[in-house]
């Protein structure tokens, strides 16, 4: 007998602000001021004593270019790191 598991996925949908200019890695520019939506996917580990998730990926759009968008995959450490950037800038 073969036994199959269904993976559990939870979404988690966000949006963040910058009131300045910003980088991240995963694009070649800065990027413009202004409030950008970040999703990040998880799934549930498998455990008998308590519910616990993974996140699987972190992705955030971007403008790319006049009235188009982009979704690029982000590092949730180096989105923290910049918007505490922002916020110093702001002080």
């Amino acid at each position: 007998l073969i036994e199959r598991k269904h993976m559990t996925e939870r979404i988690r949908n966000r949006t963040v602000s910058f009131q300045h200019p910003f980088r991240l890695s995963a694009v070649d520019s800065d990027l413009p001021a202004g409030t950008y939506s970040v999703e990040t996917v998880e799934e549930q580990i498998d455990s008998l004593t308590v519910v616990a998730f993974r996140r699987v990926s972190t992705t955030m759009t971007v403008p790319n270019g006049v009235g188009s968008r982009q979704v690029i995959t982000v590092s949730p450490e180096e989105l923290e790191t910049a918007l505490e950037r922002d916020a110093r800038l702001g002080a």
